[in-house]
Formats: C-alpha cells, structure tokens, sequence
C-alpha cells in the first residue's frame, strides 16, 4: 500500500482518497484553513487542525457510507388464509399453545417430548452455537474500547570490546566493556476511534448473529418436537396395522379352517383350500414390514430423545385413542412473527446489512489514538522516583489508498451475500404461508378421508360377516367370501393409514403456525 503523509498540528496523517465512489467528492473539496499566530499556543492549532481535517474528511464522505441502503423484501402478505376463514373472528383463533403436544391427551407422548426437548443431542448443537455467536459478539466488541497492557522488564546490554567508538585510530570505545542494566515498568493504551461505525458495525453483525443463533435452537426445537410427534403416531399406526393384519390374519385361518372341513366331506376343492392358502399366507407376510417399521420408530424415538435404544421401552399404543385437537391459523401477516425461520431469517438479514456497512467503513481514514507512560531507570531502587517517569502519545490516521481491489472486493461480496440473505428471508416467509396452506388443505382432505375410510370398513365389516355366516351354512360360494375378506383387510389398513395422516396434517398446522413457540423472550435478546 503506497502512502502520502501529512503532519497538521502534531497529528500524523495518510490522507488519500477514502473510496472508490467517493474520491471525487474528495479530491474537489477545498478546505480553506487559517492557522492563529505561534503566540496563541500550540494546543489552539491542534484544535483548530483538528476541526479542519474533521470538516475535510466527514462533509464529502459521510454520505456515502452512512447512506447505506437496507432492502425492501417487498413482500405480498395475503388478507386471509384461502384454505382457512376468510375473515376470522377473534374467537375462530385457536393459535398453538406452547404445549400444544399436550392437545392429543397422550401421557406417553407428552413424556417422549420432554425428554427429547431436555435431552436431544440436536437441541444441544444448537445451544451450543448460542454460546459461540456470544463469544463473537464479545470478540467484536472488544474493537470499541481501549486496549491496556501492562509491561515490566528488565534488560541487561554490554557492548563489543572490539567496536572503536572514536572512529578515528585505535582509541578505546566509551563504555565498551561495562554492561548495562535498565529497569522499566510502563502502562501502554491504544485505542481506535469508531469515527465511520466500522467496528459498531462488527459489534451489531455480531449480535445479529447471536440473536439468529437463538432463533435457530427454536427451530432445532420445533423440529424435535414434531419429529417427535410423527414417529410417535408412526408408531401408533403401525400397531393398529399389526392389529389389523393379525386379526385378519386370524379370520382367514378361520375361513380356511371351515374350507379343509368342507374339503374333507367332499363338498369344496382343492382349488379353493389353495386359494384360501394364498390369502392366508399373504395377509401373514405383510406382518414382518409391520413388526420392523414398529422397532424403527422406536429406535428413532430413543435417537431423538438423545438415549441408547436398548434403556428406552415405549409401549405405543392406538391412534384411536389419541384425541383430535382445534388448532386455526390468525391471519397471515401474524406468521412472520410467529415462526422463528423466519425470525432467524430476518436476523441474518440484519447482520449483512451491518457486515455491508463495515465493509464500507473500511474504505475510509482509520483514526487511531496511543499512549504510554511509566518508569525507567538504570538502577532498582531509583525506578519509582519522579525523574524516572516517561510517557509519550501519538495520534495517527490511515487511509488506505491501494490494495489491489480487497477492500473493493470485500463490499461486492458482502452486498452479495446480503442480496442472498434477502431473498432467503423472501423465501421464508412465502414457504410459511405455503405450508400452512398445505397443513389446512391436509387437515381438510385427511379429515374427509378417514371418514370415508371408516364408512368402508363398516360396510366391508358387515359384508364379511354375513359371508363368512353363509360359507357355515354352505349358500355362498368361496369367491365371494375371498372378496370380501381382502376387502375388510384392505380397508382396515386405508383406515389406519388415513388416520395416521390426519394426525400428520395437524402437527404440520402445528410447525407452520410456530409449533407454541413464544416470541416474546427471544425479542428481548435483539432490543440492545
């Protein structure tokens, strides 16, 4: 980096142009200065260079760093849900409770979700990235105030016998077999003056980050907590199949049981004892899948809850027993301070706004006051005498003038990254009215589904019934007995299936809502 050096009044100055958007304006400003006579002081011209230069270097660049533009996300929010009211009512407004889980009237998965919120290995990442992003924020804010160090040392010096000091013939050198011992205590302090807001600009980035990072556990939280919920019910759905399966399992042994009767009093075939067979022996494979999809939500749940496999006994259960829950969204422009991705989204936002700025600052003169003062003497017991003290102080400024584009680089590639940020903030909030339109939409169809679904396993229920009834009675051929058995199974397990989804439908209104997360204590992390 080249450097032009200027000296105003004792106060020792790179002055050159501050960046590339604003070298013009300074290079055409004229700064005329009228310096009092030496009879006035020394301490009058500094200030009056001092008010000068202040002058010279705030008029033409203030405005192009302070002039920092903060982007419009230029978001459409929606009036109104078109899967929900359309105009809802305060008493329409059933929002997430923070233990919305509890909704479900389910003792087990209560306790699986606050085991997993204490203990889940995620959640812990997550806290753990708190604890970073605050050191960062502390390391940042280090640059706004003064360093002090302390330095006592002692030195011992002798100089070469060989060295002639007179330079002239061979006379001896002063003082060149005797050696030398100094002794200093001094307190030295250095301090950078945040003229442009270059490190608070580091310092606000830095806890924007801190404050995303909390929003980011509540995600983490979130998350948790509704994978929680849909292995629970996962689980859940796949006992009630198994149930289902060996129930069926158990009707068509019976059935083949009254066929190998018929057969052995010669009023049925061979044929039909086989095809009878095959059902049975069908409806019996689909038992494994559903056995093992049972063990692995176990061991997800005992993943999740952050607890070896082999300690953790769930016992499960059926989604019949599972309460249905009222959950329904406010209005929409209620989400974005609902939903903490968003929240986290916003504050990453901020902090490239502020890294934007820094960026900036860097491109202008960088003020920088030091000073030292202490005691130095040859001899121990003289160190602390008033002859002995010393100190000096300098004040110094540096522009930067040529770094090969880094500087220039640095505030392209922050913008770049702040433009990133935006639209990943645009994102977020459009995807959080998409998914809660999904989740009413879901709620909606699921509902309607399993109604469905029950209606045709009754109908299928009775069918069997009366078939099997007759086969006893030996008026109905075995056909229709196959065909209404594997249409009782099949329905019995849509059944399963379509509750299982409704229960899925709600917990994801639940995540799209902000799943009872509660602003209000993360907020009072951002008001600084």
């Amino acid at each position: 980096m080249g450097e032009a050096i200027a000296t105003i009044g004792g106060l020792r100055i790179n002055a050159a142009t501050a960046s590339r958007s604003c070298s013009n304006r300074l290079v055409q400003q004229r700064a005329s200065m009228s310096f009092p006579s030496r009879a006035k002081g020394l301490g009058a011209i500094r200030r009056v260079a001092g008010a000068a230069l202040a002058s010279l270097l705030a008029q033409p660049l203030a405005g192009c760093l302070l002039a920092t533009d903060r982007p419009d996300p230029a978001l459409d929010i929606p009036a109104a849900y078109s899967a929900g009211p359309k105009s809802p009512r305060a008493a329409e407004i059933v929002l997430p409770a923070l233990d919305w889980w509890r909704a479900f009237r389910s003792r087990e998965l209560t306790e699986l979700i606050e085991q997993a919120r204490e203990s889940n290995l995620d959640i812990a990442a997550a806290i753990a990235r708190i604890v970073q992003a605050d050191a960062q924020a502390r390391i940042a804010g280090a640059a706004l105030l003064p360093i002090v160090e302390l330095d006592d040392n002692v030195s011992r010096a002798r100089n070469s016998r060989n060295v002639n000091n007179t330079g002239i013939g061979g006379g001896t050198g002063v003082g060149g077999g005797h050696g030398r011992v100094t002794y200093s205590a001094a307190l030295s302090a250095s301090y950078e003056i945040d003229f442009w807001g270059k490190n608070r600009s580091a310092l606000r980035a830095a806890e924007e980050t801190a404050v995303a990072a909390r929003y980011d556990r509540e995600v983490v939280g979130l998350t948790t907590v509704v994978t929680v919920a849909n292995a629970y019910f996962q689980l859940l759905a796949s006992q009630d199949r198994l149930r289902v399966a060996r129930d069926n399992l158990a009707s068509a042994t019976r059935v083949l049981n009254l066929i190998r009767q018929r057969l052995q009093v010669g009023t049925t075939s061979e044929l039909e004892t086989a095809q009878q067979e095959s059902v049975v022996n069908n409806v019996r494979a689909t038992i494994p899948p559903l056995e093992q999809t049972a063990r692995q939500n176990r061991i997800a749940l005992a993943v999740l809850m952050g607890i070896s496999p082999e300690h953790v006994t769930i016992r499960g259960g059926s989604l019949r027993s599972i309460a249905i829950p009222r959950v329904t969204p406010g209005l929409p422009s209620e989400l974005i301070t609902q939903r903490p991705d968003i929240r986290e989204a916003e504050a990453q936002l901020a902090s490239a706004n502020a890294n934007v700025q820094n960026a900036r600052a860097q491109l202008l003169p960088s003020i920088t006051l030091t000073g030292e003062g202490g005691y130095q003497s040859a001899v121990l017991k003289t160190l602390l005498q008033p002859q002995s003290t010393f100190y000096s102080i300098a004040a110094g400024l540096t522009q930067p003038i040529f770094e090969g584009g880094r500087l220039i680089g640095n505030v392209d590639l922050q913008k770049g990254i702040q433009d990133e940020l935006l639209q990943t903030y645009r994102k977020a909030v459009v995807s959080a009215f998409g998914d809660v339109e999904n989740a009413l939409d879901g709620i909606r169809q699921t509902a309607e589904a399993e109604r469905l679904e029950a209606r045709v396993v009754a109908s299928s229920q009775r069918a069997f019934d009366i078939s099997e009834q007759r086969l006893r009675e030996g008026t109905v051929d075995l056909v229709t007995v196959l065909n209404t058995q594997q249409t009782l199974y099949q329905a019995q397990d849509a059944l399963a299936q379509a509750r299982l989804a409704r229960m899925q439908a709600i917990v994801s209104l639940y995540q799209a809502l902000g799943g009872g997360w509660l602003p209000k204590p993360v907020e009072a992390m951002n008001a600084r």
